[in-house]
C-alpha cells in the first residue's frame, strides 16, 4: 500500500458527529474489540454494535494493553484496532491470524489499498490514513501579522510573538507525554532531518548530529508549552485547542474535526490546517494507517463473526454517514474542507512510519529516555547514547543482535 498516494487521493477532513448505520445481519456470537478512541473508531465501533453482541473498548492506551491481551489463550479480544507500528508486536508473537479466507468470503467490498499484506498473507484491513501536521489559530496569526509557519524556526519565532502578545495561555501544544507519544515526536523530527534509526545489522543509528538537532528542537518548543507537557497526549492537546488555551500544535489529523465540534469546542471555525513544519530533508511527520486485525487465539466461529462485524463497521454506508471523521480508505469517502494539512504534509514528502520489530524497540527506548534531556538531567549526546544502550539491551534480549 502506497500511503503517500492514498493520502493524496483522499485527504483529511475530520468534523461532525458520529452516525451509526443498521447492520446487515444479526450477530449471535460475542465479539469484543480493543482500539483507540478517536472519532473514526467511535464511528466504526458504533456501527459494529448495531449487529448485536459487540463490546467495544475505546482506550488510548490500547497499544500497551493489546500484546498481553491478545497473547492470552483464549484472547481477551477478538478484534484489535491497530496502526503501522502497533501491529508489529501482535504479528511477531503470532497472536493475530491471516485473513485471506475471511476476505475471500466477506471482503468483496474492500479496496486493494485496504489489504495489508505481510509475507504474502493479508494480516490487517486498513480503514484510514493519518499523520501529524500543523494546526493553528488563524485569527491569532492574522491579528498578529504572522505568516503560517513552514519550518520549526518559523514556529518558534511565531510562538515568541504570540507569547509577547499574551493572547493565549501557551503559544504551543505538543504530544510530549513520556512514553509512546514522546518517542513519536522524536521519530517525526528525526525523519524530518533525514535520519535513519537502525542499520542493516539492527544496530541503532540515532546518536549523531541529526539526532542532537532533533532533541534541541523539541526542547526549544517546550519553552512555549504548558509546563506539564510530559503528560500531554493527543486528547490533552485537542482539549487545549478546544478551550482556547493554545495557538499552534503539530497534532494528528484525526483530531482536526474536534476543533469544529460545537458541543465541546470554543474555537469553531478558527483552527486551520497546514503542512507539518519542514525539517532539513522532509516534513517533521510520518504517515500512518489505522485498521483492524483478528486474534489467533479464538475459535474459527468467533473469528468469522468478528470479521463480519468489522466489515459492517467499515462499509460504505458508515463512511457516508461519517464522512468527515477520517481520511477513509473505504469506498464512498469524499474529501472535505479540512484536507489541507494532511495533504500538504504528504505532498511535501513526509515518510511512512518505519514500522518493524527493531523499530518497536527503538520507539520504546526513545519514549522512555528523551525526558531526561528535556528536564535537564542529561545533555543531548548522553541522552542519545543511553537510549542506544537501552535499545541494544532490549534487542539482545529479543535475539535481534548478538
Amino acid at each position: 500500500m502506497k500511503l503517500k498516494t492514498i493520502l493524496m487521493a483522499g485527504v483529511m477532513s475530520v468534523a461532525g458527529s458520529i452516525v451509526a448505520a443498521d447492520c446487515a445481519f444479526e450477530n449471535t456470537v460475542e465479539v469484543r474489540s480493543l482500539s483507540a478512541g478517536f472519532e473514526a473508531w467511535k464511528a466504526v465501533t458504533d456501527a459494529m454494535a448495531e449487529c448485536g453482541n459487540v463490546e467495544a473498548n475505546l482506550d488510548q492506551d490500547f497499544r500497551e494493553k493489546q500484546p498481553e491481551a491478545f497473547a492470552a489463550n483464549p484472547s481477551l479480544y477478538h478484534i484489535g484496532g491497530v496502526a503501522n507500528s502497533t501491529m508489529i508486536p501482535l504479528l511477531t508473537s503470532g497472536s493475530i491470524r491471516p485473513l485471506d479466507d475471511l476476505v475471500a468470503k466477506y471482503g468483496q467490498n474492500l479496496t486493494p489499498n485496504q489489504k495489508i499484506t505481510v509475507d504474502g498473507k493479508i494480516m490487517a484491513i486498513a480503514m484510514m490514513v493519518n499523520n501529524q501536521h500543523l494546526m493553528y489559530r488563524e485569527d491569532i496569526l492574522n491579528d498578529l501579522g504572522i505568516a503560517v509557519p513552514g519550518t520549526y524556526d518559523e514556529v518558534l519565532a511565531a510562538a515568541e510573538k504570540i507569547k509577547a502578545a499574551g493572547v493565549v495561555e501557551y503559544p504551543l501544544g505538543g504530544t510530549f507525554k513520556t512514553g509512546w507519544n514522546l518517542g513519536e515526536e522524536f521519530v517525526n523530527m528525526y525523519l524530518g532531518e533525514g535520519g535513519s534509526f537502525i542499520d542493516g545489522n539492527n544496530m541503532p543509528t540515532i546518536n549523531n548530529e541529526k539526532g542532537i538537532k532533533s532533541l534541541e528542537t523539541l526542547k526549544a518548543l517546550t519553552a512555549y508549552m504548558d509546563p506539564e507537557y510530559l503528560v500531554s497526549d493527543s486528547t490533552y492537546v485537542q482539549q487545549q485547542f478546544q478551550q482556547g488555551k493554545i495557538a499552534m500544535a503539530n497534532l494528528w489529523a484525526s483530531r482536526g474535526g474536534a476543533m469544529d465540534d460545537e458541543a465541546e469546542s470554543q474555537v469553531v471555525g478558527k483552527v486551520k490546517m497546514a503542512s507539518a513544519p519542514m525539517g532539513s530533508a522532509a516534513p517533521a511527520s510520518s504517515i500512518w494507517w489505522d485498521g483492524i486485525v483478528i486474534a489467533s487465539n479464538i475459535t474459527d466461529e468467533e473469528a468469522e463473526a468478528a470479521f463480519r462485524v468489522a466489515m459492517e463497521g467499515m462499509d460504505e454506508e458508515v463512511v457516508k454517514a461519517n464522512n468527515d471523521s477520517a481520511v477513509w480508505l473505504i469506498k464512498g469517502y469524499e474529501p472535505g474542507p479540512l484536507a489541507a494539512g494532511a495533504a500538504a504534509t504528504a505532498q511535501n514528502g513526509a515518510k511512512p512510519y518505519p514500522a518493524s520489530g527493531p523499530m518497536g524497540i527503538m520507539h520504546t527506548s526513545l519514549g522512555n529516555g528523551i525526558s531526561d534531556y528535556l528536564t535537564g538531567a542529561k545533555d543531548a549526546a548522553t541522552a542519545l547514547a543511553d537510549i542506544e544502550a537501552a535499545y541494544k539491551t532490549a534487542a539482545k534480549e529479543s535475539g535481534l543482535i548478538d
